[in-house]
C-alpha cells in the first residue's frame, strides 16, 4: 500500500470570514497573488464559488533527480470549490507530470479575525523517488500559500 505525504497548513488574517472569502474569490486578487509566485503565466477564471487558477512557473533551485522529471518548468492547476463561503475542496494537478495536492481549505473564525487553513497530501507515482517529489510540492504549496498571504494582508490593508 502507497503511503502520500500528509500536508497542513494555516495562515491567519486579521479580518472577517466573509471578507476573506471575498478577497480569495476575487480574480484579480487572485491574479495579483500568483504572479507574486514567481510565475511566468497566469490565467484565472472565478465563475461563482469555483476558482480556477492556471499558471507555469521555473523549476528553479530543485535537485537534480526532481528536475529530470519536472523539466525546466512546471504547469498546476489549482481549483478551489467553495461550497459555503467557508470551505472549499482543493487540488492542484499538474498536467503532463505524475503529481497532485488534493484535500480541503476551510476558513474559520479567529477572535476577530480568520484561519485559512488547507488539510490534504501530496501523491507521486514515482517509484523510488516519489516520496521525496511529494516532499518537494508540499513545501511548493506551503511556500506559494504564504506569499498569498502576504499579498493578502495588504490587499485586506488596502493595497490592490
Amino acid at each position: 500500500m502507497m503511503r502520500h505525504m500528509k500536508i497542513t497548513h494555516s495562515v491567519r488574517y486579521d479580518a472577517p470570514v466573509a471578507e476573506v472569502y471575498s478577497m480569495l474569490t476575487d480574480p484579480a486578487f487572485r491574479e495579483k497573488a500568483s504572479w507574486a509566485q514567481d510565475t511566468t503565466e497566469v490565467s484565472v477564471t472565478v465563475e461563482g464559488g469555483n476558482v480556477s487558477i492556471d499558471m507555469v512557473q521555473p523549476n528553479k533551485d530543485i535537485p537534480s533527480f526532481a528536475k529530470a522529471i519536472a523539466g525546466e518548468s512546471s504547469r498546476a492547476i489549482q481549483e478551489e470549490a467553495w461550497t459555503d463561503g467557508e470551505r472549499a475542496d482543493f487540488s492542484v494537478t499538474i498536467p503532463g507530470k505524475p503529481g497532485s495536492i488534493s484535500g480541503a481549505r476551510k476558513l474559520v473564525a479567529d477572535g476577530t479575525g480568520t484561519l485559512d487553513t488547507f488539510e490534504g497530501e501530496a501523491k507521486v507515482k514515482v517509484p523510488l523517488v516519489g516520496g521525496k517529489i511529494e516532499k518537494l510540492i508540499a513545501d511548493k504549496l506551503k511556500d506559494g500559500w504564504n506569499i498569498e498571504h502576504t499579498v493578502g494582508t495588504a490587499w485586506l490593508g488596502g493595497a490592490r
